[in-house]
């Protein structure tokens, strides 16, 4: 497994790959890697001669007071469990190198309607970043396909309109939550949890098959269900950011005759952002 930091030497590679008549899947990931992006990766080798794996902690996603400075940055670590995982080739690169002028002169990609509520709501621009990110990344690698977890379910549906909408040839391929044996979505924030608030936070996943299974059962207002899935997360001591029944293709408000619907879920626990997300089928 090679790592590089530049993208000349990144297409430099993958040139000598392509003349081989080598398939490619890309795995975009912020590092600090758990077993989550570690299934992604496996997918994506599953189906790909060649695995690129991008580590970039993306500036143009973290809004005002989130994070980004304190983002845990773990490059070693995360090269030993690529390499395990049947990686072939991480790309690293500096803010430098993916916005050589800077963040205020920079292009950005904008996907209406998907992006608004839910997270688009509560973090103004991450999604303007998220996208153009990718698509930089996607002009970048020019993967046959890329491989995204169905954990950030907005994130996804907007990853997979700017692909539909911008016409990109890239296949975008959802890949299931990883989960902790008590429920909890693994998460790269998970490790700002202080013990006692880890034994809380399994609650969030138990509201999601709670109140999903209330909806199976043909509860007919969704909006109650919303309304008491956020009581139970602040009894939990969680101070809850939404709690969302949608359609799962439009993310809108879902209707008692949607046979497709995705519970969206954000809450903070002390000062770590968990987000969630349940999908059923009636």
């Amino acid at each position: 497994m090679r790592t590089v930091h530049s993208l000349k030497e990144l297409r430099t590679i993958l040139r000598g790959y392509r003349r081989q008549g080598k398939t490619i899947g890309l795995v975009p990931t912020m590092g600090n890697l758990h077993e989550g992006h570690i299934s992604l990766v496996r997918k994506a080798a599953e189906a790909a001669d060649i695995v690129v794996t991008s580590i970039f902690v993306n500036p143009m996603q973290f809004g005002a007071g989130e994070d980004l400075e304190s983002y845990p940055r773990t490059l070693a670590e995360d090269q030993e469990q690529l390499e395990a995982a049947g990686n072939t080739l991480v790309f690293a690169p500096t803010a430098s190198e993916v916005y050589p002028d800077g963040l205020a002169q920079q292009t950005q990609v904008i996907v209406p309607d998907v992006s608004d509520g839910h997270c688009g709501a509560s973090r103004p621009g991450h999604f303007e970043g998220v996208a153009t990110v990718v698509s930089m990344l996607f002009n970048m690698v020019q993967p046959d396909f890329a491989v995204f977890g169905e954990k950030d379910f907005q994130q996804l549906a907007v990853i997979r309109k700017m692909v539909r909408d911008l016409m990109v040839p890239v296949e975008v391929v959802g890949a299931p939550t990883i989960r902790e044996t008590d429920g909890l979505a693994k998460s790269s924030r998970n490790g700002y949890l202080s013990p006692a608030e880890r034994k809380v936070a399994p609650v969030v996943y138990r509201t999601l098959r709670e109140t999903a299974e209330k909806i199976e059962e043909g509860h007919p207002d969704l909006q109650a269900l919303e309304q008491d899935a956020t009581a139970k997360l602040s009894k939990a001591g969680l101070r809850p950011d939404y709690f969302n029944i949608v359609n799962s293709r439009t993310l809108k408000p879902a209707t008692p005759e949607d046979s497709d619907i995705t519970l969206l879920v954000a809450a903070f626990l002390g000062t770590t952002r968990l987000i969630d997300n349940l999908s059923i089928t009636r």
